[in-house]
């Protein structure tokens, strides 16, 4: 893909989470970080030598009430930088 169709800059966005709680209760926490990186995977059009970097603080919200509970929905910040191969995942700390 040619790098003129990629989004360089920062993008708000409102995860959905709901795929986290269709599987077991032990595991919801941990499906819900895979549904965050498969989010700004398809969302930023990742390329294959890009990493998606996710902050604590997004990783605090989400394990904030257990492995069990997830939020249903998390607002985050993404940060795509020009010459950078990592794509950087924030938390929307206006929305917290």
């Amino acid at each position: 893909m040619a790098d003129s169709k990629l989004f360089y800059g920062t993008r708000h966005y409102t995860v959905p989470l709901r795929a986290a709680w269709a599987c077991q209760r032990t595991k919801r926490a941990k499906r819900a970080v895979e549904v965050v990186k498969k989010f700004v995977t398809r969302h930023m059009k990742v390329q294959d030598e890009e990493n998606i970097w996710i902050d604590q603080d997004v990783n605090e919200v989400i394990w904030a009430r257990g492995i069990q509970k997830p939020p249903r929905r998390i607002h985050i910040i993404v940060n795509r930088e020009d010459g950078d191969d990592r794509i950087e995942v924030q938390l929307d700390e206006a929305k917290y």
